[in-house]
């Protein structure tokens, strides 16, 4: 079970220990399916699989905030400039298919997503968390996990909170996350582990039942330029000040 300001959610099990249902224990309605919850938690699984790698690093690529260190380092402390060189060097990666190849072996997931793709969205998850240590948070921070997904998923984390029976406004801040529960913060991050597999599974280039990436190249370069520039963008409003770079115009 876990509570907001306004509901109380409770998950219940089937006989065969998986999800039934997810609902609002006081007024009995059905917040989630036994479908949609079973692909929330597949969703979420999926993220933080993304984030730990991004977080601990592969062997051929260095953790975020060692990263982040490294070039704020080389530009003696210019937040800024440190953002605008890394987002380009990983905007780079992320349209370039001999890397996205090679990352592609060292990455397992709860899904099967396709090898590029999910190299992709280890670079972006990746490049988030960076910019976020650029901006002086923990990535061991619970609330800055939640924007990092948010950011990755373009979700706008105000209607999100409405949606646990948060009173937020339009765009919810880093600030007003930090000042939520933990088990608030869990009810957030269902939300987005199911809204990654909607978004994704509308576009057939999922499938829940395998997690080994599979091979296909199925990226479009210039779309892949497109979204990893915009993921750029939020990820500089929501850890960063001033919130544009040079780079993204």
């Amino acid at each position: 079970m876990w509570f907001t300001d306004k509901f109380q959610f409770l998950e219940k099990k089937n006989k065969n220990g998986g999800i039934e249902m997810v609902k609002d224990r006081i007024s009995g309605t059905v917040m989630m399916s036994a479908e949609e919850a079973e692909s929330s938690r597949k969703g979420l699984h999926t993220l933080d699989k993304l984030y730990n790698m991004a977080i601990n690093g592969l062997p051929t690529s260095k953790p975020a905030d060692k990263m982040g260190m490294e070039y704020l380092q080389k530009y003696n402390g210019d937040q800024k400039k440190a953002a605008d060189v890394l987002i380009r060097n990983q905007v780079t990666k992320c349209t370039t298919t001999g890397f996205l190849t090679g990352l592609g072996g060292f990455i397992t997931l709860p899904i099967t997503i396709p090898a590029d793709l999910a190299s992709s969205m280890y670079i972006q998850v990746r490049m988030i968390a960076a910019i976020a240590y650029i901006g002086g948070y923990s990535l061991h921070d619970d609330a800055v996990k939640t924007m990092i997904y948010a950011t990755l998923l373009r979700i706008d984390l105000g209607n999100v909170l409405k949606q646990v029976g948060v009173k937020a406004a339009n765009k919810a801040a880093l600030a007003g996350l930090k000042k939520l529960p933990g088990k608030v913060l869990v009810a957030i991050n269902q939300k987005l582990g199911f809204r990654f597999i909607t978004k994704f599974g509308q576009k057939g280039i999922i499938n829940l039942g395998k997690g080994i990436p599979c091979v296909g190249g199925i990226l479009n370069g210039g779309i892949n330029l497109a979204e990893t520039k915009l993921i750029a963008k939020d990820a500089v409003k929501a850890f960063l000040t001033p919130a544009t770079i040079d780079y993204i115009h």
